[in-house]
């Protein structure tokens, strides 16, 4: 049986920038290849090229940084079939393992032992049109639900979302603001303003560095 290949665009070993495990010292996975072009995508070089890596070299590189928390992301990790017998694998290691995935493929094959990252496509990423609203139906406690909020109209439809599948109900649901596009104390207010039950956040990691790749 031929071997288990999947195209890496990095490994790299830096603070998580978001989500519930903000600021713990993280292992990332980049995953290369995205169907999405979302306008304000800040990780446009891991659209093509990459390594081809077999599991068993990802798992030696990983557990060389010494640390439980690994987040698998990209591009769209789950545009790879390559991904889900990695992310059992890296379970399988004992690590703490997230998935970061854009919302457009199928989050129900994913191993229930990773915590589930969904972003919900809003209107102005261009790209609204390809969420695929099975995935909220899969969603479970520990998973979570993120929306990139570009504007006023981005947020009107995502606080409409959040009602109409009750959101919170389901899962841990993250409002960010695109950076450039919208001031994040002006998303911080209309958050208190409507007393949503939804977590406010910054991408620690460009706080920190900017845009570097690797970080």
């Amino acid at each position: 049986m031929p071997e288990t290949l999947v195209r890496i665009t990095e490994i790299f070993f830096s603070l998580q920038g978001e989500t519930r495990t903000v600021g713990l010292p993280t292992v990332f996975v980049r995953l290369t290849g995205c169907p999405l072009r979302c306008v304000y995508c800040d990780t446009a070089y891991a659209f093509s090229g990459g390594q081809r890596m077999s599991i068993a070299e990802i798992l030696e590189r990983v557990g060389g940084y010494g640390v439980r928390h690994v987040t698998v992301t990209g591009g769209e990790p789950l545009a790879q079939k390559a991904c889900l017998p990695l992310l059992a694998a890296l379970c399988d290691e004992g690590y703490e393992v997230s998935l970061e995935t854009g919302g457009a493929h199928d989050v129900a094959g994913v191993d229930p032992r990773v915590v589930r990252v969904v972003d919900l496509k809003t209107p102005g990423s261009g790209e609204v049109s390809r969420n695929l609203y099975e995935n909220v139906d899969s969603l479970r406690a520990g998973d979570q639900l993120k929306f990139v909020i570009t504007d006023q109209a981005d947020y009107d439809w995502a606080v409409a979302k959040l009602n109409e599948y009750r959101l919170a109900e389901r899962c841990e649901v993250l409002f960010s603001p695109v950076a450039g596009s919208l001031e994040p104390a002006q998303l911080a207010e209309w958050i208190l303003r409507d007393r949503l039950p939804v977590r406010f956040q910054l991408q620690l990691h460009k706080l920190l560095w900017g845009d570097r790749p690797g970080r």
